[in-house]
């Protein structure tokens, strides 16, 4: 008996990660990505100095981590940035954003690789930001 009380909460104790672990549905489908109600928003222009600076947002995309949206700005025709308006609050997502804009400036288009660890929030990401690629026309 002496033995069993130990057992007992070691036993708990390990299992405990067990329950807790959130699986990151890495499957290499596509088909986890959802795209919600909302349109891409129309593009608003300014201008400055002779370049036309254009913001578009991207449609809301609906994953099983949460709501991705991103929103382009475009000088010209040279995507110039790209900022998250919505994004799943998971370490993994938090890690892939940088890496995922940094690739798009380098693209100029939304043909850009997943992140490994963070394929949902990848795949959503694209799919934003060819919304809103498509958007401005």
């Amino acid at each position: 008996m002496k033995r069993a009380i130990p057992v007992l909460v070691l036993s708990v104790a390990g299992l405990i990660p067990v329950w807790r672990y959130a699986p990151s549905h890495d499957t290499g489908s596509s088909s986890t990505a959802t795209e919600a109600a909302a349109p891409a928003s129309t593009p608003s222009a300014s201008s400055s100095g002779g370049t036309t600076s254009t913001v578009v947002s991207g449609s809301t995309i609906d994953t099983e981590k949460g709501p991705v949206q991103v929103e382009v700005t475009f000088d010209g025709d040279k995507i110039a940035s790209v900022r998250m308006l919505q994004q799943p609050d998971h370490p993994q997502t938090t890690a892939a954003v940088p890496q995922l804009i940094e690739e798009t400036l380098q693209a100029q288009s939304a043909d850009i690789d997943t992140v490994s660890g963070a394929t949902i929030t990848s795949d959503g990401y694209k799919e934003s930001l060819q919304a809103a690629i498509d958007a401005r026309g």
